[in-house]
């Protein structure tokens, strides 16, 4: 039951991160952050009664659980904020992948801390590494515009409107993803690396210290709260726009991230109960290969050889570090 809850982990979290790339582009990573991490928490805090109940946190345990949550809740709204802040800068076939080789160091810290590692894991780490270094190297040029993403490669000017062949997902990313792109490509991938240290350390955590401490859906609340207060004071301390636009797809946007990314980290830590912290942290890690897919499909994003070589052995490797 613990591998399946990694695989419905790994599709949610799949589908989450697609949304947000549109998310992203439209309103920023400091908006997308916050609204779906705040969505998320009204929707726990309706429902967390039947879905694992309020764990340690109401229980008398004294002020430990929420010590432990709160810095779970630090952990991710960094690695997320990260994650987004990629999408606004790079291709989402090249940063979900390296975002998603997380386990490396999920699974280096759970070897230093007592668990023992096979030699199947060892190689995967070793492809995993080969895969993101494949993945970074081999971004394309700063050239690439909507009009390449939705023909097929064809080189066009970055100030040429979207014809009506561009497919309507391409054309809702708009001038902002061309020029995002054009400027620094090499960008999104940085904020990648910094989500994959973040959610290796996170999911660590999670499985070795904060779920047992806390509770699996009583965690989740707790992120979600420490996360949407971190993520409010960072915009204000910025002076960013807060506010969402009147009109457009965002807010159905944002309902489905928060729906999907909450249940994928309820699935994660329920799954952490029931089977090896590595195993699961590795099955939920696929979830790149599901924003992947999307991306390929909705939004025809095209890969050099020597990138889809490195997301082959990204993929291996995780498949051998679960062995």
């Amino acid at each position: 039951m613990g591998i399946l809850f990694g695989l419905l982990t790994a599709l949610s979290w799949g589908s989450s991160d697609f949304l947000a790339r549109f998310a992203a582009l439209r309103i920023g990573s400091l908006r997308t952050t916050l609204y779906m991490q705040l969505t998320g928490f009204v929707l726990l805090t309706i429902s967390i009664r039947w879905i694992g109940g309020w764990g340690h946190l109401a229980d008398g345990s004294g002020w430990q659980p929420w010590a432990w949550g709160a810095l779970a809740g630090a952990l991710n709204g960094i690695a997320s904020l990260s994650l987004y802040r990629s999408f606004e800068f790079g291709k989402m076939a090249v940063v979900a992948p390296i975002s998603a080789s997380y386990p490396v160091l999920t699974v280096a810290l759970s070897l230093l801390t007592g668990e023992h590692l096979t030699s199947p894991r060892v190689a995967g780490i070793v492809l995993t590494l080969i895969g993101v270094v494949l993945v970074a190297a081999g971004e394309t040029p700063p050239s690439e515009t909507i009009a390449e993403l939705s023909a097929g490669g064809t080189s066009a000017p970055t100030d040429v409107t979207p014809t009506k062949d561009v497919p309507p997902e391409a054309r809702q990313l708009g001038a902002a993803a061309v020029e995002a792109r054009g400027k620094k490509p090499g960008r999104g991938i940085g904020w990648a690396f910094i989500s994959a240290f973040g959610f290796g350390v996170l999911f660590w955590l999670l499985g070795t210290r904060v779920v047992p401490s806390v509770g699996y859906a009583s965690t989740v609340w707790m992120i979600r709260l420490t996360s949407s207060l971190l993520t409010a004071a960072l915009i204000l301390i910025l002076r960013q726009p807060i506010a969402l636009p009147r009109r457009g797809p965002v807010p159905g946007w944002l309902l489905g991230m928060g729906l999907l990314d909450t249940g994928a980290f309820i699935l994660n830590n329920r799954g952490m109960q029931l089977e090896q912290v590595s195993v699961v942290s590795v099955l939920a890690s696929l979830y790149g290969a599901f924003t992947v897919a999307l991306a390929a499909i909705f939004l025809r994003e095209h890969l050099s050889r020597w990138q889809w070589l490195g997301i082959v052995a990204i993929f291996a490797g995780i498949v051998l570090i679960s062995r």
